[in-house]
């Protein structure tokens, strides 16, 4: 793994499989890590048995023009279709499908948690948790979240500047299985504890079943980041329960903490690259709390990396 045109992509949600795509297709061998178990990052889909759950980012919306020719590519071969309206698309048969779609056919090693960066003359070295080392590679594309990144460049005393400008919100996900349907696929009242109740069963693609993704506001979610999920899921059901106006009889009733969920502040640039030590970071953090913005943000750290190494994109 010495020959140039390697590079390492640290982070398997939407902003790095992006990118992982564009450097493969332009030619360059790409290695893709993940801590998680699974590809997709915030777009997660969790499974208990029969049940499915996208616990994590609801839908997608396109703005700009890429992103708008990728969703309607994956449109075109049933990656995604329109939910709660025509503006919003969802993976099928999960949220995951479309970071799943991009990273087809490349090298992803996943539970795996990278430390440390080191430089080794022209090249890097990632050591893991493990203690395992691997590269040498080219160049890095980190793209996880901001706080992620600052903790990872400390450690590896690099410095990107501008990136501790980006901030998060987190999020409570409350995921209820019931026997009462609500009376809208989406429902955002954006006050109190509820940010928005999701009909996940909706959507299409999903198993059959009345199952609901209830995500707290920011403000709830950070005064109760640190409640025990058993507290969570007592507080949540009864908030449901009173915004929807019935009872919900659940089945089923699990809580998961997002510590970076939403954006809050972005760096408002497209991404952060070095080219003297051919590092660089990207995600929604740089543009904002959209999908479509990781999206962006992913392809634009491609782009710094190619022109880097001397393949034009």
């Amino acid at each position: 793994m010495n020959e140039r045109g390697i590079v390492a992509v640290l982070g398997a949600g939407m902003a790095g499989a992006a990118a992982a795509r564009h450097l493969a297709e332009a030619g360059l061998r790409v290695r893709v890590f993940d801590k998680g178990r699974g590809v997709g990052g915030r777009m997660a889909t969790r499974r208990v048995g029969d049940l499915q759950f996208d616990h994590g980012a609801q839908f997608m919306r396109a703005r700009g023009t890429a992103f708008a020719g990728q969703i309607d590519r994956w449109a075109r071969s049933g990656i995604v279709a329109p939910w709660a309206g025509s503006e919003r698309s969802v993976g099928v048969p999960s949220m995951v499908e479309p970071v799943r779609d991009l990273l087809s056919g490349l090298p992803v090693q996943s539970a795996t948690t990278i430390l440390r960066l080191h430089r080794d003359g022209a090249h890097w070295r990632l050591e893991d948790a493990s203690g395992a080392v691997h590269g040498p590679f080219d160049a890095v594309a980190i793209t996880v979240p901001a706080p992620q990144v600052m903790t990872l460049l400390a450690a590896s005393g690099v410095i990107l500047p501008d990136i501790a400008h980006a901030s998060y919100a987190p999020c409570w996900s409350f995921m209820i299985a019931a026997d009462t349907s609500p009376p809208e696929d989406l429902i955002e009242p954006g006050a109190g504890p509820i940010g928005l109740i999701a009909y996940d069963s909706s959507k299409p693609g999903r198993p059959p079943g009345i199952r609901l993704t209830v995500h707290a506001t920011p403000d709830w979610s950070r005064r109760h980041l640190e409640a025990p999920r058993e507290t969570i899921v007592a507080e949540l059901v009864r908030a449901t329960r009173d915004c929807l106006g019935s009872e919900l009889r659940p089945s089923h009733m699990e809580a998961h903490r997002w510590r970076y969920a939403q954006v809050e502040n972005a760096v408002q640039v497209p991404c952060l690259y070095d080219p003297a030590c051919r590092l660089g970071a990207a995600g929604d953090w740089c543009l904002g709390a959209r999908i479509e913005a990781a999206y962006d943000s992913g392809l634009a750290l491609a782009d710094a990396i190619l022109n880097d190494l001397g393949h034009p994109a």
